[in-house]
C-alpha cells in the first residue's frame, strides 16, 4: 500500500500572491466540497492554490476566494441597485476575521477599482476575446497593457480539456489572488 506525505506548508504572505515572472494556473470549474458551487485553481507545478466556494443555495450572492487551507482571501457580494448590478470584493485580513472593501465593479463597464490605499489606484477592465469563454484582464492606467488572460485550456496540439477547464495567464509582479477574485466577478456577471 501506498503512504501519503502532506506537503508542509508555509505561511501565507501578501508577497507569496505575486511572481517576479509570468504565472500560469489551471482552473477547474468544480468544487472540492460537496453539493456546492465554485472552482479549483491550480499551478502549473500540479498544487491545488485557491477554491472557490459558494455556500448559498441561491448561488452567486456571495462567492469565497480560499486558499487551499480554507482561509477565505476575498469575498464577492452582490449589490442590487434597480438598473445594474454590482459587486463589491473584499479583502479579509490575515491577523483578524475583517474585510475590507477592495473593489467594486459594475455590470455595463466591467470595470475594478482597486480600493488599495497603500498602492496606487488602478482600473483593470475586463475585454471579451473572440474564443468562447476568454477574456482578457487590461490596466487602463497604463494604456490597456495587458495584466491577465483567461482561455480554454487546450494540449499543444490544440485538443481541447473540457468546457469547464481553463487556463489563467498572470503576468508578472500582479496579485494573482486579486485576479483570481476578478474571474470569480466575471463568472457572476456571465452567468
Amino acid at each position: 500500500m501506498s503512504r501519503v506525505y502532506p506537503q508542509t506548508l508555509s505561511p501565507s504572505s501578501p508577497s507569496s500572491y505575486t511572481s517576479s515572472e509570468l504565472e500560469s494556473f489551471t482552473i477547474w470549474m468544480k468544487s472540492l466540497v460537496f453539493n456546492t458551487h465554485g472552482c479549483t485553481v491550480y499551478s502549473s507545478k500540479g498544487e491545488i492554490i485557491y477554491r472557490v466556494d459558494n455556500y448559498d443555495n441561491k448561488c452567486g450572492q456571495e462567492v469565497y476566494l480560499m486558499d487551499i487551507r480554507g482561509k477565505i482571501l476575498y469575498s464577492v457580494r452582490q449589490k442590487k441597485l434597480r438598473l445594474y448590478a454590482c459587486w463589491d470584493g473584499y479583502k479579509w485580513d490575515d491577523c483578524s476575521s475583517s474585510k475590507q472593501l477592495w473593489f467594486q465593479t459594475k455590470h455595463r463597464s466591467i470595470c475594478v477599482n482597486s480600493c488599495d490605499q497603500k498602492a496606487r489606484g488602478c482600473a483593470y477592465r475586463i475585454v471579451r476575446t473572440n474564443r468562447k469563454s476568454g477574456f482578457k484582464i487590461v490596466d487602463e492606467d497604463q494604456e490597456g497593457a495587458l495584466v491577465a488572460e483567461i482561455k480554454q485550456k487546450e494540449t499543444t496540439t490544440g485538443i481541447n480539456f473540457g468546457e469547464d477547464v481553463f487556463t489563467l495567464i498572470v503576468q508578472p509582479h500582479i496579485d494573482h489572488s486579486l485576479i483570481m477574485a476578478i474571474v470569480m466577478v466575471y463568472g457572476l456577471i456571465d452567468s
